[in-house]
């Protein structure tokens, strides 16, 4: 029989990207009707039907902690998302239903667990997130990407199966010099690729903008990709400057990666299992405003391990031009951090995943 499966969370790249990953296994695996349960003005309302797959928005939204008087629209819009979240799981009637962390999971999953719907829940972060916490102790499976989640999970339901990545990303097997002709640099320089997101990192992009020439002027090729807030800032910096690519957004980043000696990047959970997977040389600068600092504490769990080189964002705008130019032609450290960083990657998680899902289905049975 056909099996009804929600999957519910989002609000970021590094949310959605797993919850399709999963999705898509899920298909290749069994007939399955899936639906998904976001936040509504978030980027899985655009990205989830994009993918194929029809998508509810709730009205939720993130609680403010540092003005609590703002978070009464908060309260109001959490009550309507769990009556909304009610009838959701009372008309779909899902056979599970998989939280993969962010606003819309909580209401939703809350919901299913409530009708004795059995749910499985994936953390992505070495330091797990409020609202998986709170939604553990009802979930069948915690689906993990670190070691030591047991201070915050039941360890008898944690399954350590890494987070799903883009498999585009790694199915690409682009040789270096080739990659490098694609954005019109030179094939045979080291080549650096700085990413914040699709939004931007402020800090990040600040930091580029005034040192920009000294990256050129230490050897070294610059992909640039400066998010969409950051206007035309980027281009104006680089303007007369050979070896540097600007963009808001890169649609190829399988080519980005391959290209690059070297990446700079926030410490997303879903960025760094990208890293992992492909063996990518990495600085970190973890984003300073996230919940209970979990960028911070991911980057350390590869910095401590020789993995990456972690850069605190406070530092970042003295320090990390520097410690870029130092690393990027240093081939013997290059080659060990690559070696383990690559060590730490969770290899075919979607399908670890999905066979855990499988499990909760024909227990229920």
């Amino acid at each position: 029989m056909k099996k009804k499966i929600l999957i519910s969370g989002g609000g970021t790249g590094g949310h959605i990207f797993p919850a399709l990953s999963i999705a898509n296994a899920i298909k290749r695996r069994m007939d399955a009707d899936i639906l998904f349960v976001g936040a509504e003005n978030r980027m899985e309302m655009e990205r989830v039907p994009a993918a194929g797959y029809e998508i509810i928005g709730l009205p939720v939204a993130g609680f403010n902690r540092k003005n609590l008087l703002k978070n009464i629209p908060v309260l109001a819009k959490l009550a309507k998302s769990i009556g909304m979240s009610r009838n959701i799981v009372k008309d779909f009637k899902p056979d599970i239903a998989i939280g993969v962390g962010g606003y819309a999971s909580g209401p939703l999953l809350k919901a299913a667990q409530r009708v004795g719907v059995p749910t499985l829940i994936q953390e992505q972060n070495s330091y797990a997130g409020v609202t998986n916490k709170l939604l553990a102790a009802k979930a069948r499976k915690i689906c993990v990407a670190y070691d030591g989640m047991e201070r915050f999970f039941p360890a008898d339901r944690i399954v350590k199966t890494g987070n799903p990545v883009r498999k585009d990303l790694i199915d690409r097997n682009a040789d270096a010099s080739k990659s490098r002709v694609l954005f019109g640099l030179d094939a045979e320089k080291p080549t650096v690729l700085v990413v914040g997101g699709s939004l931007g990192a402020l800090t990040l992009n600040e930091t580029l903008e005034r040192n920009i020439g000294k990256l050129v002027d230490s050897g070294l090729q610059v992909i640039w990709q400066t998010g969409k807030n950051f206007g035309n800032r980027g281009i104006e910096a680089s303007k007369n400057l050979k070896g540097v690519v600007v963009t808001p957004f890169i649609s190829d980043m399988g080519a980005a990666y391959s290209a690059a000696t070297l990446v700079v990047s926030r410490a997303g959970a879903g960025a760094i299992s990208e890293l992992e997977l492909l063996g990518k040389p990495v600085i970190l600068v973890p984003s300073p405003n996230v919940a209970e600092d979990h960028q911070r504490k991911n980057a350390l769990a590869l910095s401590t391990r020789g993995a990456a080189v972690m850069v605190p964002d406070a530092d970042a705008r003295e320090k990390l031009i520097d410690e870029i130019i130092g690393l990027a032609t240093d081939i013997g450290r290059l080659a060990d951090m690559s070696e383990n960083i690559r060590l730490m990657a969770c290899r075919d998680s979607d399908e670890l995943i999905v066979d855990e899902i499988e499990k909760i289905l024909e227990n229920k049975r």
